[in-house]
């Protein structure tokens, strides 16, 4: 099957309403498919579900070690935060730690998707700033892996050399030279492969701690960092942080923009990617929390998860008028 399929069904009342259709590919130890729906070779922009991705370069340098990075801040690097106080705290104190501040930032500025402190920054007449952005993180490991090889000040011009890091690490465990980039939303290059090939990527990562080299300490260190401090890769009732801590075994998930989601599963050395069609995320995460359950990694009781696999849809008297649910194709493997 080539084409995309349903991932994801929106029923109001007794009848189906719309349908999410999207592609899926799950890979096993070896980098191997082992299950798929739609077209596993689609190809695509990882987004922000690449992050750990991008940075490999930050701790295979020997930037992370020369900088003295805890797990938080490697967590940080990874995170698509939500720009709420803890996020804000540990991204500026990173910066004053090398000797920068928010005007060193290249991702531009985002208001803070923490609902409390958004609302409080517009009773207070304060704008939003970089830091708020919710890829900071990521930029901040950015900027610390630009010290370490002495690089200007643009590091997210695609010829630089953060950026020329980013891409040997990207196609290496991908295992797939990409084809190109297109500038995301944070301004870094974001580079595009395979729906398979991030899923390979995936694999490497679930399978990092079995092996000894570079690449593999290195994924391994980022994976365990993200397990560790689920909240600061998302923030609080994200999917990427609440699915962490659901989860009956190790595991790392990451959301990305227009419908990405990926999964790694170091118990059983499995990677997940899965791209929505339509770019939803309610479709993604209602995919992404449904795998998970066929595979028995978290139970579709838990709160946390059927608030993503099957939630319901209200109006704006508060009546419960539909739902979510996957699917029933992503259940059969």
């Amino acid at each position: 099957m080539t084409q995309p399929q349903p991932i994801c069904e929106v029923w109001r009342g007794p009848f189906l309403e719309s349908l999410h259709l999207g592609h899926v590919v799950i890979t096993d130890n070896t980098g191997q498919v082992i299950q798929a729906h739609g077209d596993r070779d689609v190809l695509i922009f990882p987004r922000s579900s690449a992050k750990m991705l991008q940075a490999l370069p930050l701790v295979t340098s020997g930037a992370a070690d020369a900088k003295g990075l805890s797990e938080m801040r490697l967590a940080l690097s990874c995170a698509s935060h939500s720009g709420a106080p803890l996020h804000v705290e540990a991204v500026d104190s990173w910066l004053s730690d090398l000797g920068l501040g928010e005007g060193d930032l290249r991702c531009g500025t985002e208001p803070s998707r923490d609902k409390e402190l958004r609302h409080q920054m517009i009773r207070d007449s304060q704008a939003p700033c970089q830091i708020h952005h919710n890829c900071s993180g990521k930029h901040t490991g950015f900027l610390t892996l630009n010290q370490h090889l002495g690089g200007g000040s643009e590091y997210v011009d695609p010829d630089h050399p953060v950026q020329r890091a980013c891409r040997e690490a990207f196609e290496d465990v991908t295992g797939m030279t990409s084809p190109g980039f297109g500038i995301d939303g944070c301004s870094a290059p974001n580079f595009a492969t395979s729906l398979q090939a991030l899923a390979r990527a995936m694999s490497f990562f679930a399978t990092a701690h079995g092996r000894n080299d570079t690449q593999s300490r290195a994924a391994a260190r980022l994976a365990a960092a993200m397990r560790a401090w689920p909240e600061h890769v998302a923030g609080k009732g994200r999917a990427c942080t609440l699915l962490m801590r659901a989860a009956k075994e190790p595991l790392v998930v990451k959301t990305g923009a227009e419908g990405v989601f990926i999964a790694i599963l170091p118990a059983r050395g499995m990677g997940i990617a899965l791209k929505a069609s339509d770019g939803a995320t309610r479709a993604s995460e209602c995919a992404i929390a449904a795998l998970l359950v066929s595979l028995g990694v978290v139970d579709a009781a838990h709160p946390d998860v059927a608030r993503f696999m099957t939630p319901k849809l209200h109006n704006g008297r508060g009546m419960e008028v539909g739902y979510l649910r996957p699917a029933p194709s992503l259940f059969a493997g």
